[in-house]
Formats: structure tokens, C-alpha cells, sequence
């Protein structure tokens, strides 16, 4: 296993250690069928705002500590990717990027508490400068349950195409 690999993947554990030993309100849940389904949702809602560039949605639907780590970059924190958006709504809303079609399928779910993992495959096409691109990522999130909504803590992608 490559280094930033391992590196990764202790990192994952250890935050999700922490963040199942957090001392919120929420440590003692147990979550019900229609909290967990509300996760598919949430994360529906996440993939939709991400692909218009509606940052002010994606920042409520991330924790205060989020983390956000990409194959090609090195982790950042919440205020560095939201600068991110940002930029790229700017681009987004000026025509500058087309994003056509952003799909997240291949998911699965592990909860424990009030936290779920969740993986899949996403696939982007954009447009920019009247070229197609393609990509595809192999994904990871962390979302906890707060205050009745789901909120993504940490994600990692690897692309794949």
C-alpha cells in the first residue's frame, strides 16, 4: 500500500474514532430507518448543490470541523474549501464550466451511532471551452447525525477515470 494511502486510511479511522466518541447529544442515539434513509437524501441534496455551485447549501451541510481531501491535493479544512466553491460557482455561474451531469451511484452505507460511512462512484462530465471531459472517483464520506440533520464531516475521492 502506497504511503499517502495508509496515511489516509489511519487518518479515517482515527477521525471516525473521534467522532464516535464525541461528546454531543447525539452519542446515545440509535438511529431509526427514517433517519437513515434521510442520510440518501441528504446526500442527494449535497450532490445536487455541489453540481450547481450552491456554496451556501453546501456550507450548512458540513460540520464545523470538516475535512476535505482530494487524489490530487492534500487535505484542507472547511474555510479552504469553501474558498474553493467560491472560485468555482464564480466559473459555474459565468459559463466559464458547464457541469452536465454529476452522478454518485454504487453506494454503501455503515452506520455506527450517529455516524455513517458511506462510498461509492462518481461521475462527472463538464464542459469547458466547448471540450467534454469524463471523470470518475472512487469516494469516501463521513456524515454525522447533528440536531436532526445529516452533515458531511470528511471526504476523500479517488479518481478512477
Amino acid at each position: 500500500m502506497k504511503k499517502s494511502a495508509f496515511l489516509f486510511v489511519t487518518y479515517i479511522a482515527i477521525a471516525f474514532y473521534f467522532f464516535s466518541c464525541s461528546s454531543t447529544n447525539n452519542d446515545s442515539i440509535s438511529l431509526d430507518e427514517k433517519s437513515k434513509a434521510a442520510l440518501l437524501t441528504s446526500i442527494n441534496k449535497f450532490n445536487t448543490a455541489f453540481q450547481k455551485g450552491d456554496v451556501t447549501t453546501l456550507a450548512n451541510m458540513i460540520t464545523s470541523d470538516y475535512i476535505h481531501t482530494n487524489s490530487s491535493s492534500k487535505a484542507i479544512r472547511k474555510e479552504n474549501w469553501l474558498n474553493y466553491l467560491h472560485k468555482r460557482a464564480a466559473q459555474i455561474q459565468s459559463g466559464d464550466i458547464q457541469v452536465l451531469s454529476y452522478k454518485m451511484d454504487e453506494i454503501k452505507t455503515i452506520f455506527h451511532g450517529n455516524s455513517a460511512i458511506v462510498t461509492g462512484k462518481v461521475t462527472v462530465i463538464t464542459k469547458k471551452d466547448n471540450t467534454l471531459t469524463e471523470n470518475s472517483y472512487r469516494v469516501t464520506n463521513i456524515w454525522i447525525y447533528e440536531s436532526g440533520n445529516w452533515k458531511r464531516a470528511a471526504f476523500h475521492d479517488g479518481k478512477i477515470k
